[in-house]
């Protein structure tokens, strides 16, 4: 899925989202509101990664929706 659809569908997807993310709370989760870039920084504070890392991990469950 692209992230045009993913954004499109948000609330069908952000389970899943949640399932991969344990830690991110539905607050943060509804901030994203599948926006890639919000995604990819609440990655990065919530897990303490790069933001090279947090691209690729939120693009490969892109890939896996």
């Amino acid at each position: 899925m692209n992230w045009d659809q993913i954004e499109g569908r948000w609330t069908e997807v952000k389970g899943k989202a949640k399932a991969s993310w344990g830690e991110m709370t539905d607050d943060e989760l509804d901030q994203v509101a599948g926006k890639r870039d919000q995604l990819i920084g609440k990655l990065q504070t919530k897990y303490g990664i790069t933001k090279e890392e947090a691209e690729k991990r939120a693009d490969d469950w892109a890939r896996s929706v």
